[in-house]
């Protein structure tokens, strides 16, 4: 499968396409990364150089790509953190030209906003560009809880609230909502929980919650998932296999005590999931 994947690139470490083209590469399928940025390295160390690329020059890369006349060839579009509404628009019109090209290709979006305890980390204007805009031309989105709160309006407390926020976003556009990072008031101590939606039915797994904060598991989460989607595999499997390779990664993360997720150390666990954790049917 090909895979247009429009997000930011860090030199160093692991962040946005950084993070997402070596997993999906891994699964075995070929990705075309068109930057956003790209920088020295993420934003969470404070300081870092390279250049924001303006919307025009993203749509010109992205053109290049069309006039190869391999657009009816891509199965899906993914992105992740977009920096303002005119690399949104880049991005959705992306989406209409793949798919006018290929009507079977989907968009798998990362409404990537901000996250429980931190808030907002966007400009202005942004979570409601991804509510009204991005979210509805989706086929799969993959927020974390706070920013499935804020995209259903709906507080997450127990996993009655996790469905009904799911059946929220569905109800705009997307047929998939993958929640990542969830802690309702039925989790168990110690531990974070992922759950899919979708009209064949809603599952949860639960994992271990390493005691660490890092950037860029979420779009290697966003990028696994839709490798295995693409590659067949029911909700569910995709679900399991998904919170065994992420559960990997942070743990090799954890085990080397570094910021940077350990992607290249975890490739077998990528490649390869273990099936570690029970995913348990909601409905």
């Amino acid at each position: 499968m090909k895979i247009l994947s429009i997000q930011s690139s860090v030199a160093y470490g692991h962040a946005g396409n950084s993070s997402a083209v070596f997993p999906l590469q891994r699964l075995g399928h070929e990705v075309w990364p068109v930057y956003t940025v790209h920088f020295s390295n993420h934003t969470g160390y404070g300081q870092w150089r390279g250049p924001v690329f303006d919307a025009e020059t993203v749509r010109e890369v992205i053109t290049g790509i069309e006039e190869r006349g391999v657009l009816p060839e891509c199965d899906a579009v993914l992105s992740g953190y977009q920096g303002g509404e005119g690399i949104g628009e880049v991005i959705l019109d992306a989406v209409a030209r793949v798919k006018a090209a290929n009507p079977r290709a989907i968009y798998c979006a990362d409404p990537v906003m901000g996250d429980v305890g931190r808030g907002f980390y966007v400009r202005d204007g942004i979570p409601e560009f991804m509510r009204d805009k991005v979210i509805p031309a989706a086929d799969i989105v993959t927020p974390n809880q706070f920013e499935l709160e804020f995209l259903s309006g709906i507080e997450v407390h127990s996993v009655d609230d996790l469905l009904a926020a799911a059946d929220t976003l569905r109800a705009t556009g997307p047929s998939t909502v993958l929640a990542t990072s969830v802690q309702t008031d039925q989790t168990p101590a110690d531990s974070v929980q992922m759950a899919v939606v979708n009209d064949e039915g809603a599952w949860i797994v639960t994992t271990p919650l390493l005691p660490m904060y890092v950037a860029g598991a979420g779009d290697a989460t966003a990028a696994i998932f839709l490798a295995h989607v693409l590659n067949g595999k029911s909700a569910p499997d995709c679900l399991a296999a998904t919170a065994d390779s992420v559960f990997g990664i942070m743990e090799a993360t954890h085990r080397a005590g570094t910021r940077e997720i350990q992607l290249v150390t975890s490739q077998e666990r990528i490649a390869h999931p273990e099936g570690r954790f029970e995913v348990t049917r909601l409905r």
